[in-house]
């Protein structure tokens, strides 16, 4: 199984998420004061089980999950190999432990799963100004 387009713009997966299944973003970062965007990993109860966002401002790639309401714990990498006003490609993936996100094929963030079991990870949207393009890299 693999994703298909949503309704909202985003990606859906009617099996749910799995070790081993990857997704690619492509994009080219706005030169402008607001160049932020993020990815929502969404389960089947709206919560996100995952978010990634690029910060270009403070350069760090935060990934975090909103469950039950509430944010939980982030986590933070320096390591962020983007820049303003150039294209980008931020792949996300995961294993039976952890989501893990590279960017430009440098690893910049690892992120213990907060949602279980994964399949119940149904849908992917991003929000974003402009500029972002899904690629799907297979299960």
């Amino acid at each position: 199984m693999g994703w298909g387009w949503g309704w909202e713009g985003g990606a859906f997966c009617a099996g749910g998420l799995a070790p081993g299944w990857n997704l690619l973003v492509q994009g080219h970062g706005d030169s402008g004061e607001d160049r932020s965007f993020e990815i929502h990993f969404l389960s089947e109860t709206g919560d996100i089980a995952f978010h990634v966002k690029p910060r270009f401002s403070s350069t760090t790639m935060v990934g975090s999950a909103f469950q039950g309401s509430r944010w939980g714990l982030a986590e933070l990498s320096s390591i962020f190999p983007l820049a303003p006003g150039e294209p980008f490609e931020i792949e996300v993936s995961s294993d039976a432990e952890h989501f893990h996100v590279y960017a430009w094929e440098h690893k910049v963030l690892q992120s213990p799963h907060r949602q279980r079991p994964l399949g119940t990870i149904t849908r992917v949207c991003e929000l974003a100004k402009r500029g972002l393009s899904w690629g799907d890299q297979g299960y």
